[in-house]
């Protein structure tokens, strides 16, 4: 029959009870002839749960204390003497059997349900001397106890790098929201509409209040302005009063910001003649008029003041907040190596000692007090581990979590929630389609005449200014035609024989050529040599009238009017030629404007439907831009580091801590950014890519604390230039 072990809950021994089978030491040992094998097959075990329980952490976290996840493994227990082996397995197998199943339970979850569960066992088990007691414990019992606490440290390390990161995250997220609501007058204005209900339920409750308090009676009269301002006195004219401080409780700790009333230099009039006193009377009035503008104009928007002072109070104590997590984020961060150092240490009691001392240093470090250092050689007993461990699970971190979230709500910090963002829309937008509907249902026979005016206009388009050029382009790249675009060749040659006819007839006649001498002018003619009508045209013109009666004058004339005709056409052909030598590219330009009119339309609806919703490539738009600010930030920490106002005890983490390294606060901020940036890259940059492993190199440089402030400058200055242009970082920050 199998021993089914029992683990106690919090609470006590005598509470629930959960009953697991844990592997007995018989089972364990059955092909060993030492205790190391169930320690082994619990390390495999081991490796296996570790795995999946750092998935449940934030990519960050888990990426700080994957390693120390195989650090806090036990190493392998000695044999114990052989001589007692019998009566020592007796008095310790179910011990040690115990153990073996909180060491496997714990590293199942770390989750900090799981951690606190484990710690209270652990207490109560100490408590009622079955477990913890050293006094019938040996190497392997204490090895096992050893990892035990090991596994609890570095679960409740991560716990509190998850809270004070997810805080800080918080703190953040807030933060850009109100910065980006007070950036804006008309943001502003529409949050101010948009917390109109809450704040009059605020004045409604004040009202009431303070009638109850000097028992007044409600009654409608009440709420005229004279009888608030009598209700509600102002001690001064800027001293908000009661019911301004409903309005916006921000005013509580931040005064009047506005000037109400313009400083201006004040004008010397000389009166010197009567124009110019004339003229100073007429500034001066437009002085005085400007001035009551501004004024009155400074009164009609206070209200939308007073809301982005009210985003502008919130983001500052958002910013202490977040720089408050982000420097204990830090300073954890930088406990890293100490941890390791302790689940390293061979040596059982200075491994306990060592994590008794980083127990009191973290317990320290959220709690912002100074840590008392251990004695040299003094001997720290289990007890007050676990009992570190249980007050550091049980108590410091859930309670800082409550004081965090109850400091966001009292303080107002967070965001309004979602139906006080979406009351307006919900109230207006039902009326505003309702009326847009019946409108265009009153005028739809002029809609549907649009409707079918711009269906046609876009089908004109689609056929005369796409489909026909691009037809005429194919046919031009398939075939081309030899027609001319001006006059066709047949013209320019009938022209051309033509001359050829007449001048060969005159000189045949007047010059009384032979055929050798007619070949020959018909060669001249064909190369525009008309030398011998020139020559017939010389000799009439001598006697004009004789010649244009009895001679060949006229017929010499007409040839010249037919040579003209002739190299006409001829220049007309050489046009035609370069037309047709270009007739491709002019077909292109003609198509060009519509296709650029066609892609700018698809553009814009593609970046409407894709960049405009966060998606497309990387991340799309909106992704890309915030981490090209998440980039520039990183840098500018870096150059500028902040300087801490907040005076925690860090006084154990910075006295080792070399000049030129990076001060807990800018790490602390760093790595807040850096994490923006991992979990970018592990969701909006393609999986198994170059650009995706590139990009997390650089993002891993970053987190290294063993790299200098100039060493992550160079990284960041290596992200500029290879994640720039591929990111699009120019485009967005355009």
């Amino acid at each position: 029959m199998h021993t089914y072990q029992r683990a106690y809950d919090a609470g006590g021994g005598t509470g629930s009870v959960r009953w697991c089978r844990p592997p007995t030491f018989t089972e364990r040992s059955s092909n060993s002839t030492s205790l190391r094998g169930p320690l082994s097959a619990s390390y495999h075990e081991l490796t296996e749960c570790t795995r999946n329980s750092v998935e449940n952490m934030s990519t960050f976290v888990s990426h700080i204390v994957s390693d120390l996840s195989s650090k806090a493994l036990p190493a392998n227990a000695p044999t114990p003497p052989a001589q007692n082996e019998a009566a020592f397995q007796t008095a310790s197998t179910q011990s040690k059997e115990d153990l073996r199943a909180f060491f496997v339970k714990l590293d199942q979850s770390t989750s900090a349900d799981s951690l606190r569960e484990c710690v209270d066992a652990l207490q109560t088990l100490e408590h009622h001397d079955r477990l913890l007691s050293a006094e019938a414990a040996d190497e392997e019992e204490q090895t096992l106890r050893r990892a035990i606490l090991g596994r609890l440290a570095l679960g409740l390390y991560a716990q509190a790098l998850t809270t004070y990161l997810e805080e800080a995250s918080e703190a953040e997220t807030e933060l850009e929201w109100w910065s980006d609501v007070g950036r804006s007058r008309r943001y502003a204005a529409y949050y101010l509409l948009q917390t109109l209900p809450l704040r009059a339920v605020n004045v409604s409750k004040t009202v009431l209040a303070t009638l109850r308090s000097r028992n007044i009676p409600f009654h409608l009269s009440v709420l005229k302005p004279s009888s608030l301002q009598r209700l509600f006195p102002s001690s001064g004219t800027l001293r908000p009063n009661a019911l301004t401080l409903a309005l916006f409780p921000h005013l509580y700790n931040q005064p009047y910001s506005i000037a109400l009333t313009s400083a201006h230099r004040p004008r010397k009039f000389a009166l010197t003649s009567p124009t110019q006193t004339v003229t100073s009377a007429y500034d001066a009035f437009l002085d005085t008029f400007s001035g009551v503008a501004r004024v009155f104009g400074t009164v009609a928007t206070l209200p939308v003041e007073l809301a982005r002072g009210e985003c502008k109070y919130k983001q500052k104590e958002l910013e202490r907040i977040r720089d408050e997590r982000a420097e204990v984020l830090g300073v954890l961060a930088e406990l890293r190596d100490k941890l390791a150092a302790t689940l390293e240490e061979r040596d059982n009691d200075r491994a306990v000692a060592g994590l008794a001392e980083f127990t009191a240093f973290l317990q320290s470090i959220v709690d912002g007090d100074d840590v008392v250092p251990l004695a040299e050689g003094e001997r720290v007993p289990v007890g007050r581990v676990v009992e570190s461990l249980s007050v550091l699970a049980n108590l410091t971190l859930p309670s800082h979590a409550s004081l965090h979230s109850a400091e966001l709500k009292s303080g107002q910090l967070r965001r309004p929630s979602r139906l006080t963002l979406l009351w307006p829309r919900i109230v207006f937008l039902p009326p505003l389609a309702l009326y847009a509907i019946r409108t265009a249902y009153a005028s739809r026979a002029s809609l549907e005449e649009l409707a079918k005016e711009a269906v046609e206009t876009i089908k004109s388009f689609w056929e005369s200014w796409i489909l026909e050029p691009l037809r005429g382009i194919i046919k031009t790249v398939r075939a081309g035609h030899d027609d001319g675009v001006i006059v066709t060749r047949e013209s320019v040659r009938a022209d051309l024989d033509s001359l050829e006819r007449m001048t060969l007839a005159l000189a045949q006649e007047k010059l009384h050529y032979g055929t050798p001498e007619l070949e020959a002018l018909s060669r001249q003619v064909q190369m525009g040599d008309l030398t011998a009508v020139m020559q017939i045209y010389e000799e009439d013109i001598k006697s004009p009238l004789r010649s244009a009666l009895q001679g060949t004058l006229l017929r010499s004339l007409f040839i010249q009017v037919q040579k003209a005709k002739v190299d006409i056409n001829q220049a007309l052909s050489g046009i035609d030629k370069l037309l047709k030598s270009q007739e491709l590219t002019f077909a292109f330009v003609g198509v060009a404007p519509a296709l650029a009119v066609v892609y700018a339309f698809v553009g814009y609806l593609r970046n409407l439907w894709s960049g405009g919703r966060g998606r497309g490539r990387y991340g799309g738009e909106v992704k890309r831009s915030s981490v090209w600010l998440t980039v520039r930030r990183i840098e500018r920490l870096l150059v500028a580091q902040p300087d801490s106002h907040h005076h925690r005890a860090h006084s154990a983490t910075s006295s080792n801590r070399p000049p030129t390294a990076v001060s807990p606060l800018t790490s602390g901020l760093l790595l807040l950014s850096v994490t923006h940036l991992r979990k970018y890259a592990q969701t909006s940059l393609p999986a198994n890519s170059r650009l995706r492993e590139g990009f997390l190199e650089d993002v891993a440089d970053l987190e290294d604390p063993n790299l200098g402030r100039a060493d992550k400058l160079r990284v960041v200055d290596r992200m500029w230039r290879s994640w720039g242009d591929v990111l699009g970082w120019s485009r967005v920050a355009a």
